[in-house]
This record gives structure tokens, sequence and C-alpha cells, in this order.
């Protein structure tokens, strides 16, 4: 494949377009991206940043024999359906965890030179072993604490040749807080949905360790769970509310460790806040795509 020109790139389930966020860090030319979404306010950020995207549409419609050679196809499936958050999940019998028999039968419609495909750490073994049977290949784990402030084990399956886990940059939660203090070195998983901002919220947070929330006073945030619980305990949802608050969306940003504004300056919290969970960690794929050898 010649690719001094460029490469075309199809990526399902495009998001915001880190991918293409990524090979834009990495200086690969691309000649065509295009991107499958529907979720109207990914699409709406990822025109914004780059214009000449050609969106297709939903996955179950795309002919990939419709496409010219492509260099890499990059999916990140839903994992509603695998996460283990999820209770009585369907795995890929799973409605929206199962469109990544879309991926594999896109896939033999492209043949691509590369592919990368993502999804959650926390699926079962079982599900974990039908996608590496057919795509070929056995997952890389790769946890995004090592190149941003956040735990985020997720899998990738890959035919890139040669790629070695990223250097740990040893980075630090607290690093990113605009003001205030966090109880921890990595916050938690970033998700589409944050903690409630009540006493309730705040007791899941300490009890389940699910989503993120910012201390306002240093010896209440290094104080232990346990008395963390303990002050609280009588407490009435006002009066927790004086001792933390959430997470800013540009905080939020700097966990997937996007430029300042990516999402913000196009979406309002809500949506940009599910917007960014949804997203994958920027210097993880630009860390795998690099060994692609495009640039």
């Amino acid at each position: 494949m010649n690719i001094k020109n460029g490469i075309n790139v199809l990526s399902l389930f495009d998001g915001i377009s880190v991918t293409q966020l990524a090979l834009k860090q990495l200086n690969i030319p691309v000649i065509n991206y295009y991107a499958s979404e529907i979720e109207r306010n990914a699409i709406k950020v990822t025109q914004h940043h780059f214009p000449e995207t050609i969106q297709l549409g939903d996955v179950r419609n795309v002919d990939g024999t419709t496409l010219p050679t492509v260099g890499i196809l990059v999916a990140g499936f839903p994992c509603t359906d695998l996460t283990s958050i999820r209770q009585n999940r369907q795995e890929l019998n799973g409605e929206k965890s199962g469109l990544f028999f879309e991926v594999i039968r896109i896939l033999k419609e492209v043949q691509p030179k590369y592919f990368l495909i993502e999804n959650v750490k926390s699926m079962s073994q079982h599900s974990k072993n039908v996608i590496s049977d057919l795509l070929g290949v056995e997952p890389i784990c790769i946890n995004s604490n090592l190149l941003s402030v956040q735990n985020r084990s997720r899998l990738y399956w890959t035919n890139i040749p040669n790629i070695e886990l990223p250097t740990d940059r040893n980075l630090k939660l607290q690093s990113i807080i605009n003001e205030g203090f966090v109880d921890r070195i990595k916050s938690n998983c970033c998700l589409s949905k944050n903690v409630p901002y009540t006493k309730n919220g705040l007791v899941r947070y300490l009890t389940k360790s699910i989503g993120q929330v910012v201390f306002h006073d240093k010896d209440f945030a290094y104080a232990t769970k346990n008395e963390k619980l303990d002050i609280i305990e009588h407490m009435t949802t006002d009066e927790v509310r004086k001792l933390f608050r959430l997470f800013t969306i540009n905080e939020i940003e700097k966990l997937q460790v996007l430029p300042t504004g990516y999402v913000t300056s196009v979406l309002k919290r809500t949506p940009s806040h599910f917007a960014i969970g949804k997203s994958f960690t920027v210097p993880v794929i630009t860390n795998l795509l690099r060994y692609a050898g495009f640039n």
C-alpha cells in the first residue's frame, strides 16, 4: 500500500473522533475519513473539528464494498451488554454489544491493512474468547492510567505489529484539579454519567468507587473512607453538599487527555459528559497507531 499521499480510514462507532485527533497528532495524512456514528451530539463535535469527515450513519447500513482501499479500520463498539457494571448482562447477545458482529461483517467487506478494536476489560472470558477467535488475534490490555490520571482498563485487538506497552508517566489526579482536593492518586474510570450531587451520591462514590468528586477541605479529603462515612452519616444532603463538588467538564476532558474545550466549546455540560465518557483516551490510541508506520 502506497501511503505517501495518505490513507483512507474507517471508524465505526466513531464518537467524538478521537481516532482522527490521534492521527492528526501523529501527522499521519488522511485522504478520506469515514465515520459511522448515530449520536447527534458526538457528530456535532466531530464535524466542528473535522468538517471534511464523511458520515456514514448507522453501522448496520455501512456497505464496505463501496469504499476505497482502507488503511485502518477502528471500532470501539458498545460495551453496554459486556461491562461488569451492568447486572444480568446479555454480552454479545445484547442489542448494543451484539453490534460487534457488524464489525466482523464490515471487516470482511473492507479487508483493511490494519484493524484496531476496543472494549472493556471487565467482559466475561467467554465474550473475550469469541471476539479473539473471530478477529484472529489476542487482545492487548492497556490501562489509561499509564498515560493519564484515570484508571480505565481496556482491551485492544489489533493486527498492527510489534506494539509495546507505553511507559508509565506517573501522572497524578491532583494535577488536573482546578480547585479543591482529591482522595486518590488516579480517578475512577470516566463514565458517561457521574455520581449525583447528593448525600447518596457521595456514599456511592465512597463505597462503590464510582464517579469522580473533589473535596473542599484537605483534611476531609485525606481522611479514610470509613472516617468520611462516619462523618456524613448523620448529616443532611445540604450539609454533605458543602463537603464536595463534582468534576467540572474541563476536568473530565483532562481525564481523557482531550484538548481543553474540545467538547465543551461545542456542547453543553450534560451532553459533553456523555460524549466524553464514551470516547477513547487520546494518548492510548496515539500510542497504538504510531506502530502502524503510516507516518
